[in-house]
């Protein structure tokens, strides 16, 4: 029975069975504070601690994802490797709805000297859309930065303030590090370990990228045995589409206006069709879901899929508002959330039983 437990995750992870479980995708907190929240700087992603013990739960060969901030991944990624975990790569979440949290640093030197400062105008906003991290409607400008506390055009007041106008202290955010770990195998090899606890490799058909894009085989039909596909280069070899698609990546996209203008063009299409693209849906938030960071549901049964074996069981011990564990569901594999909010817990729930009838919430 897959279920959400309430606790401290420390705690719940030292009743859970040694190698018991299949694979982990989490999102824990990066440390940073965000938006006041106590959670998010309680230090626990820091501590090998946590991870020791869902490398303790974790079958031998069984992989984990766990997303990190850029500021702070490197923490997280030495308290895993100090654990015990392999660190086999990097994924890169790239999307193109963050926003700068960047201080300007004329503004605030003309605070400093207690000057007020002309207003010139009204800032002229570009659209306005929801930050997918808490669902809030913003005023963006062209350059896609946030606006909505600033909405009148102002000048520099005093010398000082004049010499640093256009100056900031941050860069816009644009993309999320997901560590991918693995539990060392426990056989001879890597054939042993998956016959014996199912865990080991990368589901790497079913994560494939689809693709309309017209291939060959270098040395003729079935002359290709690593699996990677080359475009038409001799004239007497046949073309053909590749039904499987392309080889996953590290790299993931939202498929957003601003991160399809990174990509050249190729054959009149974009380049970032060969990568996987993760986009998020406004309704897929839940009602009520004030949680801060909820992760795309794409992007999770994505990450759920690539690293679950058949009939597994999936952990998050940070499940906040359940994105991991719907997408375990959607996949068809049962869960286990651990989570210390009650109230994230909540939202959860009702995510939850829009997806399924029937679950398990467990108090610690």
């Amino acid at each position: 029975m897959s279920e959400i437990i309430h606790g401290n995750c420390i705690e719940v992870l030292k009743r859970l069975d040694e190698n018991s479980i299949d694979a982990i995708i989490t999102d824990p907190p990066y440390e940073l504070g965000f938006m006041g929240k106590s959670w998010d700087k309680s230090g626990i992603a820091f501590s090998s601690e946590v991870w020791s013990e869902c490398l303790r739960v974790l079958k031998p060969g069984g992989h984990m994802l766990a997303f990190g901030g850029s500021r702070t991944f490197h923490r997280i990624a030495v308290a895993i490797e100090d654990a015990g975990f392999e660190l086999r790569d990097t994924l890169m979440w790239v999307y193109g709805s963050g926003f700068p949290k960047s201080h300007d640093v004329s503004k605030a030197i003309d605070k400093k000297f207690g000057a007020e400062r002309r207003v010139i105008g009204q800032n002229q906003y570009a659209s306005r859309r929801p930050n997918p991290m808490n669902g809030t409607i913003y005023n963006y400008n062209a350059d896609g930065y946030d606006i909505s506390h600033n909405l009148e055009n102002t000048a520099p007041s005093t010398p000082e303030a004049q010499m640093w106008e256009h100056w900031g202290t941050a860069l816009k955010p644009a993309f999320e590090p997901i560590i991918l770990a693995r539990k060392p195998i426990s056989e001879k090899n890597i054939a042993e370990n998956v016959l014996k606890w199912g865990t080991g490799g990368i589901n790497i058909d079913d994560c494939r990228v689809e693709t309309d894009d017209t291939y060959s085989y270098p040395n003729g039909p079935g002359g290709c045995k690593s699996g990677n596909f080359h475009y038409q280069s001799r004239a007497d070899t046949p073309a053909q589409s590749n039904p499987l698609g392309r080889w996953p990546a590290n790299f993931i996209h939202d498929g957003s206006e601003e991160v399809l203008k990174l990509f050249p063009e190729t054959n009149s299409n974009s380049a970032a069709r060969f990568f996987y693209c993760a986009k998020a849906s406004r309704k897929e938030r839940g009602e009520n879901n004030n949680h801060p960071t909820v992760k795309p549901l794409a992007l999770m049964q994505y990450l759920v899929r690539l690293v679950t074996p058949p009939n597994g069981i999936v952990l998050d011990p940070f499940s906040g508002s359940g994105s991991t564990l719907i997408a375990a569901t959607r996949e068809g594999f049962k869960y286990i959330g651990i989570e210390l909010n009650e109230e994230y817990i909540e939202i959860a729930e009702k995510r939850l039983q829009a997806e399924q009838p029937l679950f398990e919430y467990s108090d610690s």
